[in-house]
Protein backbone atom coordinates (compact mmCIF):
# COMPACT_ATOMS: atom_id res chain seq x y z
CA UNK A 1 0.00 0.00 0.00
CA UNK A 2 1.41 3.37 -0.91
CA UNK A 3 1.29 6.14 1.67
CA UNK A 4 2.02 9.82 1.54
CA UNK A 5 5.59 10.51 0.42
CA UNK A 6 7.06 10.97 3.89
CA UNK A 7 5.61 7.60 4.92
CA UNK A 8 6.77 5.64 1.92
CA UNK A 9 9.35 3.67 3.87
CA UNK A 10 6.76 2.30 6.26
CA UNK A 11 4.40 -0.44 5.20
CA UNK A 12 1.08 -1.40 6.70
CA UNK A 13 0.30 -4.09 4.14
CA UNK A 14 0.12 -6.86 6.76
CA UNK A 15 -0.72 -5.08 10.01
CA UNK A 16 -2.52 -3.10 11.15
CA UNK A 17 -4.37 -2.18 7.94
CA UNK A 18 -3.90 -5.23 5.74
CA UNK A 19 -6.32 -8.12 5.39
CA UNK A 20 -10.02 -8.13 4.79
CA UNK A 21 -12.48 -7.52 7.60
CA UNK A 22 -15.74 -9.07 8.62
CA UNK A 23 -18.64 -6.89 7.60
CA UNK A 24 -19.88 -6.33 11.15
CA UNK A 25 -18.62 -3.24 13.00
CA UNK A 26 -16.15 -2.46 10.23
CA UNK A 27 -15.62 1.16 11.30
CA UNK A 28 -14.84 0.07 14.86
CA UNK A 29 -12.32 -2.48 13.55
CA UNK A 30 -10.59 0.24 11.55
CA UNK A 31 -10.36 2.34 14.72
CA UNK A 32 -8.88 -0.58 16.64
CA UNK A 33 -6.26 -1.16 13.95
CA UNK A 34 -5.30 2.52 13.94
CA UNK A 35 -5.11 2.53 17.74
CA UNK A 36 -2.85 -0.54 17.68
CA UNK A 37 -0.60 1.13 15.09
CA UNK A 38 -0.31 4.24 17.26
CA UNK A 39 0.52 2.19 20.35
CA UNK A 40 3.22 0.26 18.48
CA UNK A 41 4.64 3.42 16.95
CA UNK A 42 3.85 2.35 13.40
CA UNK A 43 1.76 5.49 13.11
CA UNK A 44 2.96 8.71 14.73
CA UNK A 45 1.56 12.21 15.19
CA UNK A 46 1.92 14.06 11.89
CA UNK A 47 1.63 10.90 9.79
CA UNK A 48 -1.04 10.62 7.12
CA UNK A 49 -3.41 7.68 6.99
CA UNK A 50 -3.64 5.72 3.76
CA UNK A 51 -6.10 7.30 1.37
CA UNK A 52 -9.77 6.33 1.31
CA UNK A 53 -9.22 4.40 -1.93
CA UNK A 54 -6.18 2.58 -0.51
CA UNK A 55 -8.04 1.55 2.63
CA UNK A 56 -11.06 0.47 0.63
CA UNK A 57 -8.94 -1.66 -1.70
CA UNK A 58 -6.62 -3.18 0.90
CA UNK A 59 -9.27 -3.98 3.50
CA UNK A 60 -11.94 -5.08 1.04
CA UNK A 61 -14.57 -2.80 2.52
CA UNK A 62 -16.86 -0.06 1.27
CA UNK A 63 -16.00 3.63 1.22
CA UNK A 64 -18.90 4.35 3.58
CA UNK A 65 -17.23 2.29 6.33
CA UNK A 66 -13.93 4.12 5.83
CA UNK A 67 -15.67 7.49 5.95
CA UNK A 68 -17.55 6.50 9.11
CA UNK A 69 -14.29 5.53 10.82
CA UNK A 70 -12.63 8.81 9.81
CA UNK A 71 -15.59 10.80 11.15
CA UNK A 72 -15.35 8.92 14.45
CA UNK A 73 -11.62 9.67 14.68
CA UNK A 74 -12.35 13.34 13.98
CA UNK A 75 -15.05 13.40 16.64
CA UNK A 76 -12.68 12.20 19.35
CA UNK A 77 -9.89 14.53 18.24
CA UNK A 78 -7.45 11.94 16.88
CA UNK A 79 -7.20 13.01 13.25
CA UNK A 80 -7.44 16.16 11.19
CA UNK A 81 -8.72 16.08 7.62
CA UNK A 82 -6.73 18.45 5.44
CA UNK A 83 -8.37 19.30 2.15
CA UNK A 84 -6.23 18.22 -0.77
CA UNK A 85 -3.67 16.49 1.48
CA UNK A 86 -5.41 13.70 3.34
CA UNK A 87 -6.17 12.60 6.88
CA UNK A 88 -3.40 13.33 9.35
CA UNK A 89 -2.85 12.03 12.88
CA UNK A 90 -2.94 15.14 15.05
CA UNK A 91 0.37 16.27 16.54
CA UNK A 92 -1.45 17.40 19.68
CA UNK A 93 -4.71 16.05 21.08
CA UNK A 94 -7.57 18.02 19.60
CA UNK A 95 -10.61 19.25 21.49
CA UNK A 96 -12.94 16.30 20.95
CA UNK A 97 -16.46 16.86 19.72
CA UNK A 98 -17.35 13.70 21.62
CA UNK A 99 -15.27 12.68 24.65
CA UNK A 100 -15.87 8.97 25.41
CA UNK A 101 -14.08 9.20 28.75
CA UNK A 102 -16.29 12.08 29.85
CA UNK A 103 -19.45 10.20 28.90
CA UNK A 104 -18.23 7.11 30.73
CA UNK A 105 -17.66 9.08 33.92
CA UNK A 106 -20.94 10.94 33.57
CA UNK A 107 -22.86 7.68 33.25
CA UNK A 108 -21.15 6.43 36.41
CA UNK A 109 -21.72 9.61 38.38
CA UNK A 110 -24.45 8.10 40.54
CA UNK A 111 -21.76 6.06 42.29
CA UNK A 112 -20.73 8.87 44.63
CA UNK A 113 -18.16 6.82 46.49
CA UNK A 114 -16.34 5.96 43.27
CA UNK A 115 -16.29 9.60 42.19
CA UNK A 116 -14.96 10.67 45.57
CA UNK A 117 -12.27 8.02 45.65
CA UNK A 118 -11.09 9.04 42.21
CA UNK A 119 -11.01 12.72 43.13
CA UNK A 120 -9.15 12.02 46.38
CA UNK A 121 -6.53 10.11 44.40
CA UNK A 122 -6.27 12.44 41.40
CA UNK A 123 -6.57 15.96 42.81
CA UNK A 124 -3.56 15.79 45.17
CA UNK A 125 -1.49 14.32 42.34
CA UNK A 126 -2.25 17.05 39.83
CA UNK A 127 -1.98 19.77 42.49
CA UNK A 128 1.55 18.65 43.32
CA UNK A 129 2.37 18.47 39.63
CA UNK A 130 1.09 22.03 39.23
CA UNK A 131 3.06 23.17 42.28
CA UNK A 132 6.28 22.23 40.47
CA UNK A 133 5.23 23.55 37.03
CA UNK A 134 3.28 26.72 37.83
CA UNK A 135 4.43 30.00 36.29
CA UNK A 136 3.95 33.45 37.84
CA UNK A 137 0.95 33.88 35.54
CA UNK A 138 -0.54 30.65 36.90
CA UNK A 139 -0.11 31.88 40.46
CA UNK A 140 -1.87 35.12 39.53
CA UNK A 141 -4.80 33.21 38.04
CA UNK A 142 -5.12 31.00 41.10
CA UNK A 143 -5.11 34.04 43.41
CA UNK A 144 -7.69 35.72 41.20
CA UNK A 145 -10.11 32.79 41.59
CA UNK A 146 -9.79 33.03 45.37
CA UNK A 147 -10.45 36.78 45.29
CA UNK A 148 -13.42 36.32 42.97
CA UNK A 149 -14.96 33.66 45.21
CA UNK A 150 -14.52 35.91 48.25
CA UNK A 151 -16.16 38.83 46.45
CA UNK A 152 -19.02 36.64 45.25
CA UNK A 153 -19.66 35.41 48.79
CA UNK A 154 -19.81 39.00 50.07
CA UNK A 155 -22.48 39.75 47.46
CA UNK A 156 -24.23 36.40 47.96
CA UNK A 157 -23.61 35.60 44.29
CA UNK A 158 -21.37 32.53 44.64
CA UNK A 159 -21.96 29.50 42.40
CA UNK A 160 -20.25 26.22 41.69
CA UNK A 161 -18.43 28.03 38.89
CA UNK A 162 -16.50 30.03 41.48
CA UNK A 163 -15.49 26.83 43.25
CA UNK A 164 -14.29 24.90 40.22
CA UNK A 165 -12.48 27.94 38.79
CA UNK A 166 -9.89 27.49 41.54
CA UNK A 167 -9.37 23.81 40.79
CA UNK A 168 -9.30 24.47 37.05
CA UNK A 169 -6.63 27.15 37.48
CA UNK A 170 -4.45 24.71 39.41
CA UNK A 171 -5.15 21.95 36.90
CA UNK A 172 -4.01 24.07 33.96
CA UNK A 173 -0.90 25.06 35.88
CA UNK A 174 0.32 21.49 35.39
CA UNK A 175 0.91 22.32 31.71
CA UNK A 176 0.42 18.62 31.00
CA UNK A 177 -2.18 17.93 28.26
CA UNK A 178 -3.00 14.43 29.52
CA UNK A 179 -3.48 15.58 33.11
CA UNK A 180 -5.63 18.48 31.95
CA UNK A 181 -7.82 16.22 29.78
CA UNK A 182 -8.60 13.87 32.66
CA UNK A 183 -8.98 16.74 35.12
CA UNK A 184 -11.38 18.67 32.92
CA UNK A 185 -13.57 15.59 32.68
CA UNK A 186 -13.62 15.29 36.47
CA UNK A 187 -14.36 19.00 36.92
CA UNK A 188 -17.27 18.86 34.49
CA UNK A 189 -18.60 15.88 36.38
CA UNK A 190 -18.51 17.44 39.86
CA UNK A 191 -19.44 21.03 39.01
CA UNK A 192 -23.19 20.52 39.22
CA UNK A 193 -22.78 18.44 42.36
CA UNK A 194 -20.98 21.29 44.13
CA UNK A 195 -23.82 23.76 43.69
CA UNK A 196 -25.45 22.76 46.98
CA UNK A 197 -22.29 23.28 49.01
CA UNK A 198 -21.73 26.65 47.34
CA UNK A 199 -25.15 27.78 48.52
CA UNK A 200 -24.93 26.36 52.03
CA UNK A 201 -21.25 26.43 53.06
CA UNK A 202 -19.37 28.76 50.69
CA UNK A 203 -17.07 30.00 53.47
CA UNK A 204 -15.78 26.45 53.92
CA UNK A 205 -14.75 26.27 50.26
CA UNK A 206 -13.06 29.67 50.54
CA UNK A 207 -11.16 28.57 53.64
CA UNK A 208 -10.11 25.35 51.93
CA UNK A 209 -8.93 27.15 48.82
CA UNK A 210 -6.83 29.55 50.86
CA UNK A 211 -5.27 26.68 52.82
CA UNK A 212 -4.48 24.68 49.69
CA UNK A 213 -2.95 27.65 47.95
CA UNK A 214 -0.88 28.68 50.99
CA UNK A 215 0.80 25.27 50.97
CA UNK A 216 0.99 25.31 47.16
CA UNK A 217 2.71 28.68 47.11
CA UNK A 218 5.15 27.59 49.81
CA UNK A 219 6.07 24.44 47.89
CA UNK A 220 4.89 22.36 50.85
CA UNK A 221 3.83 18.99 49.42
CA UNK A 222 2.77 17.58 52.78
CA UNK A 223 0.80 20.75 53.48
CA UNK A 224 -0.98 20.48 50.13
CA UNK A 225 -2.00 16.91 50.91
CA UNK A 226 -3.21 17.84 54.39
CA UNK A 227 -5.23 20.78 53.09
CA UNK A 228 -6.88 18.67 50.39
CA UNK A 229 -7.63 15.93 52.94
CA UNK A 230 -9.35 18.51 55.15
CA UNK A 231 -11.27 19.89 52.18
CA UNK A 232 -12.42 16.40 51.23
CA UNK A 233 -14.59 16.22 54.34
CA UNK A 234 -16.85 18.90 52.89
CA UNK A 235 -16.85 17.19 49.48
CA UNK A 236 -18.11 13.98 51.02
CA UNK A 237 -20.97 15.60 52.92
CA UNK A 238 -22.22 18.09 50.35
CA UNK A 239 -22.37 16.36 46.97
CA UNK A 240 -25.82 16.28 45.41
CA UNK A 241 -25.31 12.84 43.87
CA UNK A 242 -27.18 9.89 45.26
CA UNK A 243 -25.31 6.74 46.37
Amino acid sequence: MSLKPHLAERSFSSEPFGGSMERSSVAMQILERIKAALIRGELKPGDYLPSENELTHTLGIGKSSVREAIKMLQAIGVVEVRRGQGTMIRRDPGDPIVDPMAFGMILARGMTRDVMEFRLMFEPAYTLQAMHNATPADHSRICQTINELEAAILNNEQTAHHDVAFHRAILHATHNPMTIRVGETLIQLIEAALETSMQTLPEVALRDHKAIYAAFKAGDAAGVQTAIDMSSKSWETNLTYVD
